[in-house]
């Protein structure tokens, strides 16, 4: 299959030079996310729950243009710009990962694209469920 660039219609456009995700054999590797709302490219108001929300709306919107779910995903990378929303940050994520548990990191950082106070990047399996 080689290396293919991913590009979901539904999702937020990249506001760089890159792909939503690269599929690899049987991994896709989705960009960062951040809260950017699909119908106006913009940063979505509201606090960390809010724009958490939105980031991982994003990966599922990404996602399912491949065919899959949050359940494919087996390891995640959040960055947020204060540690201090990790509660409000987990409690999100908790509820939209269910009882699907894949590793993670949390990491915190200066200064994220647009303004975003969290962006999450994903590595999801492609094959048999």
């Amino acid at each position: 299959m080689g290396i293919q660039a991913v590009n979901a219609p539904s999702a937020p456009k990249p506001v760089g030079p890159y792909s939503h995700a690269v599929r690899v054999e049987n991994l896709i590797f989705l960009s960062g996310q951040i809260p950017l709302d699909p119908a106006t490219g913009k940063l979505v108001p509201g606090d960390i729950k809010a724009q958490t929300q939105r980031v991982l709306e994003n990966i599922r919107l990404v996602l399912e243009s491949q065919g899959r779910t949050p359940m494919d995903v087996v390891k995640t990378t959040v960055f947020l710009t204060n540690l201090g929303d990790f509660a409000a940050m987990n409690e999100v994520y908790a509820a939209f990962f269910h009882n699907h548990h894949p590793a993670r990191s949390t990491i915190q950082v200066s200064a994220l694209p647009a303004g975003a106070n969290v962006e999450i990047e994903v590595v999801a399996h492609l094959g048999p469920r």
